[in-house]
């Protein structure tokens, strides 16, 4: 029903302090994860709140201020850290191209990713002291998912309907990604770029077997045939 039905009835009036505040806490919050994050990337699992207050310039209660409490803090630090994870790989995942060159990209840009955010794979891998799983796991369940409907697509193209396959396969995928890239940041025995190329020889392995088992000989820099949008 409209205020015109009820003339007496107006909107309350926007305070305008209370707006300025809002956007001044909201920049403060990024601030401060901006700390946070500068933090964990100098010195990872020892990362600590006395550390980041002294990068951010405040004292710890200004931090309890505006987080709460520690895991507060730690996953909006994973939060901001899926967030460019995203802005990264879903471009390159859902690209017009054939599937083995969106592999490939994939790949590279999750790779790129970790090896330009020092130590924030401890975040994706729940490594640090009162961390919750809530923000992460959804960030993993999120890129599984888009994973899965670029898989289904490329099945049913092909007029095969998989959906308990397909989930398993892109979980499954992510994990030995993930895990492989935090074998490398460790060790760093051989080149970001050979380690990228072996996980996609692997996973075309696999496109291509199970393709070929399901009946489909494929070709690998074939886009996906018209009409076929990914989800």
């Amino acid at each position: 029903m409209s205020d015109v039905d009820h003339p007496g009835k107006r909107p309350a009036p926007t305070d305008g302090r209370s707006t300025r505040w809002d956007a001044h806490r909201a920049r403060r919050r990024e601030q401060l994860v901006d700390a946070a994050l500068a933090v964990l990337g100098s010195d990872g699992r020892d990362w600590g709140l006395d550390q980041v207050a002294l990068t951010a310039g405040v004292t710890k209660p200004v931090i309890y201020r505006y987080f709460g409490d520690r895991s507060a803090l730690l996953d909006a630090m994973a939060e901001r850290a899926t967030n460019r994870l995203m802005e990264r790989l879903m471009p390159v995942l859902y690209a017009d191209v054939g599937l083995r060159q969106r592999v490939r990209a994939s790949v590279d840009a999750f790779m790129c990713f970790l090896d330009d955010s020092p130590n924030v794979h401890l975040l994706f891998r729940h490594r640090l002291p009162g961390q919750g799983d809530e923000v992460v796991d959804a960030g993993r369940d999120f890129i599984a998912g888009a994973l899965a409907s670029v898989l289904d697509d490329h099945l049913g193209s092909f007029g095969i309907h998989e959906p308990e396959l397909v989930q398993v396969w892109a979980q499954s995928l992510v994990g030995a990604v993930q895990t492989t890239a935090e074998w490398w940041l460790v060790h760093r025995d051989l080149d970001r770029d050979v380690v990228t190329e072996h996980l996609v020889r692997l996973i075309w392995a696999q496109v291509d077997g199970l393709s070929r088992q399901l009946g489909v000989v494929l070709d690998p820099d074939a886009p996906l045939p018209p009409g076929v949008e990914p989800k």
